[in-house]
């Protein structure tokens, strides 16, 4: 507990076991259509960090909201809990991976319930246990009877230090290393199971359109990954090596094919490299494919471009790669900078072979391609019978004419390799028969479960004998299992489905309710998932669509990607040793403080910097919060339901209505910000005069309630001292309607005149104001502001005054219209002068108090002329006495 202020720890505990014993949190099965809120599970390493607590701060925050707007709300959690991680955590302390993960579990859900997370821990789902991972297997099991599995030989990404095969998505950096230990990426060839994702490539790739609650940051980098290109497949001839084929999305440029390239793990250039020392150098010690300029190797081969007749020089580049096109290209120089650099480098001729599209019947002229390549479309020159055709038409004329071209689409998207050497992981049910091949487990024999860990080098699946012999269930014969486990974004590509119906036994998931529950309204997760398992989950849901009578193709209809929690401009890290512990900031300040503090400081897609002034200050506020709670009970206020009373009414409806829309859009800083201003107008309104109970008791509870989606234990403390039944977990939100244009504009208002008083005072030198009048703008500049806004003429002041009441103004209306002039582009409507003078007036306490000065709002009509020369709309002239 901190050195003063109120027992968090003890408010906590209490109203934590309150919900526990009432249920306020579980889901029945029986509702129709729950608003379903969801966090990206864990992994179980041990201990909550911060960007656990804020991830789940925002769920719990936007679950607790839709369930006091009346919605019932699934916000379930489960656990992430296979992994090379607990692997290696069991080698190191010699014990078991199952044994470190399910108390790994225990410690992090002790402290999820001090952190007051709202969930339906009946729905808790764990990833290792066999009631789950065994319907990974069964789910394998109908892929592969769909012919979305294929087990082949391929070249694969593999980690010397995790002893495993990574996806291309778990490679990171230029520098290409383990996603998990940051050790540099080899390459091996092994066989491998790979789930059939390009089968959905196009499907995947063009859905993301309809992805409209998704940032646009996370759909682009969907749609790079699958990278789909629209371009020309078609041959050149090399002597003693026969057709090669190469792709290009700009086949209108063949004309300009200068040299040819070749990627250093093509085929050709391996062979090449068998008996050529210079291209094995090149391949072995000099090719950097993530270099900053391009690099290659001339092979003294030529290539017969099909179009011209041309012989072109071949070489091995780096810049080339062998899983995108085909592995060989084309190279213009003319119309591609990385061409060019790689022509200037190794002084191959630059030929232009498209212009810019010349003017009326003007004729094109060559782009000057000396200094860089002209990479625009245009139209055709230097390309014989197709000069003066444009881009578009070159490219289907000439992918018509050569005889090897064929139109095609290219992706850059993989088959998703999911064969992982390591123990911890859901056993792939496949059964290896030396008559019969590979043979998928029956159903009736699933799971198939881990056997007892080994701890070995290697995987240990295959030191463990006795579980690796069996029989085939085919041909009954000798035969052994399946040593490789699934990649474990397997488990998190439908674990939203389990939650349905968690402890279903004959199916994955109740359809019936998946189908009604699906698809996930609010999804919540870092960024870092946003081609791996996000990608991942979308093409199970379309899978299952497909095959199993889901009715929903995406999993997900809005998505937060929330951003990280720094200290000092630095994310908190182990290694660098700047973790901040989100127990100690419970111990000391309490969950509602952690919560509201990360909760109000940033937007919940931005980064932040964690600090510790920022939490006191969180908790100072809190505190103050309940004692002004406390005094209100306690004395029971008498005060007139006046002017005043009636400005504070108009800020809590203000602050209701947006503060509401705020938590709509998850922008829950700015429904803080509101909340927290009317914490401070309430608490200057009861140090000013004796507030009228009804509209401070009201204040207080919209403030009790807007606040209980992040303070959640507090202000169920608040809500009984108010004299409520019940919990403020399942009380009504409040609710009102205001035009939020017009708070704003009033809000404005208030406080320009108020900042204009200030600077008055301070200029002037004016230490003790007598008396202030705040003086409204007469009529005819209202109309003289709406017309300026409204008007396009360029003679601004010569269309005012056609308005003969503001002719009527004289000099007057012509130095108005000179500042409207110079002002034009900035101008914004105000409130009307009668609204203007009523905002004013009901605001005039706010200025005695701080001014400790009576104040007297005027009229136009009231005013002397030299003061209401300075009045404007929004802007009325004041006048102060000494």
């Amino acid at each position: 507990m901190s050195d003063a202020g109120y027992d968090h720890a003890t408010v906590e505990r209490r109203w934590q076991e309150a919900w526990d014993e009432a249920d306020v949190y579980r889901t029945p099965d029986d509702v129709e259509d729950p608003t379903y809120v969801l966090g990206m599970y864990p992994y179980p390493s041990g201990k909550l960090h911060m960007g656990h607590v804020r991830n789940y701060t925002i769920t719990d925050a936007y679950a607790r909201y839709r369930r006091m707007r009346g919605d019932d709300v699934l916000h379930p959690m489960g656990w992430d809990a296979f992994g090379l991680p607990a692997e290696n955590a069991a080698k190191e302390r010699d014990t078991n991976p199952r044994d470190w993960t399910i108390d790994c579990i225990e410690t992090m859900t002790g402290q999820m319930e001090s952190m007051g997370f709202g969930y339906d821990w009946d729905r808790e789902i764990t990833t290792c246990t066999p009631d789950y991972y065994q319907w990974n297997q069964w789910l394998f099991s109908r892929f592969h009877e769909e012919g979305l599995v294929e087990r082949r030989d391929a070249e694969v990404n593999w980690c010397p230090h995790c002893e495993t095969v990574l996806a291309d998505e778990q490679v990171e950096g230029e520098a290409e290393l383990c996603w998990r230990c940051d050790t540099p990426v080899e390459q091996r060839e092994l066989e491998q199971w790979f789930l059939k994702i390009t089968e959905y490539a196009d499907e995947l790739l063009e859905d993301i359109d309809d992805l409209e609650g998704w940032p646009n940051s996370v759909r682009q980098m969907q749609r790079n990954w699958i990278g789909r290109q629209e371009g020309t497949e078609l041959e050149f001839g090399i002597e003693g090596y026969g057709d090669v084929e190469a792709f290009t999305t700009r086949v209108d440029t063949i004309h300009g094919a200068t040299f040819f390239a070749l990627a250093p793990d093509h085929p050709i250039s391996e062979e090449l490299a068998e008996d050529n020392a210079d291209v094995r150098r090149f391949i072995e010690e000099e090719a950097d494919p993530d270099g900053d300029e391009p690099n290659g190797v001339e092979t003294g081969l030529t290539a017969t471009n099909p179009v011209t007749g041309d012989e072109i020089p071949v070489y091995v580049a780096d810049f080339v790669l062998s899983d995108v096109g085909t592995g060989a290209l084309m190279a213009v120089p003319g119309h591609d900078e990385r061409d060019h650099a790689f022509a200037e480098k190794h002084d191959i001729d630059i030929v232009p072979v498209i212009a810019p599209e010349p003017e009326g019947d003007e004729e094109p002229t060559a782009p000057d391609v000396a200094e860089g390549a002209y990479t625009e479309d245009g139209v055709l020159i230097n390309a014989g019978e197709y000069d003066g055709l444009d881009s578009e038409t070159a490219r289907e004329r000439l992918t018509e004419d050569i005889d090897s071209a064929e139109w095609t689409e290219q992706y850059q998207l993989r088959d998703w390799g999911i064969s992982r050497q390591r123990y911890w992981g859901t056993p792939i049910p496949v059964i290896h028969c030396d008559d019969c091949g590979p043979v998928m487990v029956p159903e009736e024999d699933l799971p198939v479960e881990l056997p007892e860990f080994i701890n070995t080098t290697g995987n240990p699946l295959d030191a463990a004998e006795e579980w690796k012999q069996t029989t085939c269930p085919d041909c009954g014969g000798d035969a052994t299992r399946e040593t490789d486990t699934m990649d474990t974004f397997v488990d998190s590509s439908w674990y939203f489905l389990r939650y349905v119906s968690p402890g279903l036994d004959e199916a994955p998931f109740d359809l019936e309710q998946a189908n009604d529950w699906m698809p996930v309204d609010q999804y919540v997760g870092g960024i870092e998932h946003a081609v791996m398992h996000l990608l991942y989950s979308r093409f199970f849901t379309k899978v299952l669509a497909d095959h199993e009578g889901l009715e929903h193709r995406e999993p997900f209809t809005n998505l937060l990607a929330q951003g990280m929690v720094q200290l000092e401009g630095e994310k908190m890290s182990k290694s660098k040793g700047n973790v901040v512990s989100p127990q100690r900031i419970v111990e000391e300040y309490g969950a509602d403080t952690a919560r509201l503090f990360m909760m109000q400081a940033a937007q919940p897609e931005r980064d932040f910097d964690w600090s510790e002034e920022g939490v006191k200050s969180t908790y100072a506020f809190l505190d103050r919060l309940k004692g002004m709670v406390e005094t209100y009970v306690a004395d029971e206020p008498d005060g007139d339901d006046d002017a005043i009373a009636s400005y504070v009414d108009a800020e809590i409806d203000a602050t209701v209505a947006i503060a509401s829309d705020e938590y709509d859009d998850l922008t829950f800083n700015k429904a803080l910000r509101e909340t927290q201003d009317l914490v401070r107008t309430l608490r200057q309104y009861a140090e000013y005069t004796e507030p009228h109970a009804e509209t401070y008791e009201r204040g207080l509870s919209a403030v009790v309630r807007l606040l209980s989606p992040v303070a959640p234990h507090l202000t169920e403390e608040l809500y009984e001292t108010l004299g409520n039944d019940g919990f403020v977990a399942e009380a009504a939100w409040p609710t009102a309607e205001v035009d939020r244009d017009y708070v704003a504009k009033r809000r404005q208002l208030v406080e320009n005149t108020r900042e204009d008083i200030r600077d008055i005072v301070e200029v002037a030198g004016i230490e003790d104001p007598t008396a202030i009048d705040v003086v409204i703008a007469p009529d005819w500049k209202y109309d003289a502001l709406e017309i300026a806004i409204e008007s396009d003429a360029d003679n601004l002041i010569g269309e005012l005054m056609q308005n003969s009441e503001i002719r009527e103004q004289g000099d007057a209306a012509a130095d108005y219209g000179q500042d409207l002039q110079a002002e034009r582009e900035a101008l914004s409507m105000t409130l009307e002068p009668a609204a203007e003078h009523a905002a004013l007036e009901s605001a005039a306490w706010l200025i005695e108090r701080e001014f400790d000065a009576p104040v007297r709002v005027v009229r136009a009509d009231e005013a002397a002329d030299d003061v209401l020369a300075n009045a404007e709309p929004g802007r009325p002239a004041i006048e102060i006495d000494d």
